[in-house]
Parts: structure tokens; C-alpha cells; sequence
């Protein structure tokens, strides 16, 4: 009886199924690329756009919560204010979250 299944186990035929676990494989890489890869390189590049876009007296918002302007921009740093006392703070444009007001906006 033993036999019997060790012999149907290692007799399996094979129509395709190396071919079909292949092209699995490469639909499975192509659905990860469309909705995994993509979409976090479409997000990174517009983060870098924006970063490259920042302006002294823009009003932003760090990874870390902090709200300030910004009153300066060298190559990587940016200095902005922040509170009542306007206590200057520098940070790396990378810890920038998001513009919440443009430089533009602001002065109409």
C-alpha cells in the first residue's frame, strides 16, 4: 500500500507545471512592482519635488510636529521660526512633512 502512494507521488505528470509555476512567479513580481513599488517611488519623487521647491516664508510642518516658517535655506538645512518668541530652529529639508502654507499664499 505504501508502494503505492510513494509511486503515484513520484509519478506525477508534468504538462506544463514547471512553466506554470514560472509565469506565477512573474505575475506575482509584476502585481508587488504596480502596487507596492511604484506607487512608494511615485511618493518619494514628489517629496523630493517638494523639497526642492521650499522658499524662505513658507510655513511647513516636521515629521517630528514642529510648525514654523521657513527663514533661511542653505543646501540641506533649513532654519525656521517657531512660537511667539520666534525661537529659530535648523533642521534637514529630509524632516520636512509637508508645505502647510506658500510663501505666496501667505502675503495675499
Amino acid at each position: 500500500m505504501y508502494d503505492l502512494f510513494l509511486e503515484a507521488a513520484t509519478n506525477t505528470p508534468s504538462n506544463g507545471s514547471g512553466w506554470y509555476s514560472i509565469i506565477m512567479l512573474v505575475v506575482l513580481v509584476v502585481v508587488f512592482y504596480f502596487f507596492m513599488i511604484r506607487p512608494q517611488k511615485k511618493q518619494d519623487k514628489e517629496n523630493a519635488e517638494m523639497r526642492d521647491n521650499l522658499q524662505v516664508g513658507d510655513e511647513i510642518t516636521t515629521i517630528g510636529g514642529i510648525i514654523g516658517k521657513i527663514v533661511s535655506i542653505k543646501e540641506e538645512t533649513l532654519m525656521i521660526e517657531t512660537g511667539k518668541e520666534k525661537t529659530k530652529i535648523r533642521i534637514l529639508k529630509t524632516a520636512v512633512r509637508n508645505v502647510d502654507v506658500k510663501a505666496e499664499d501667505a502675503e495675499e
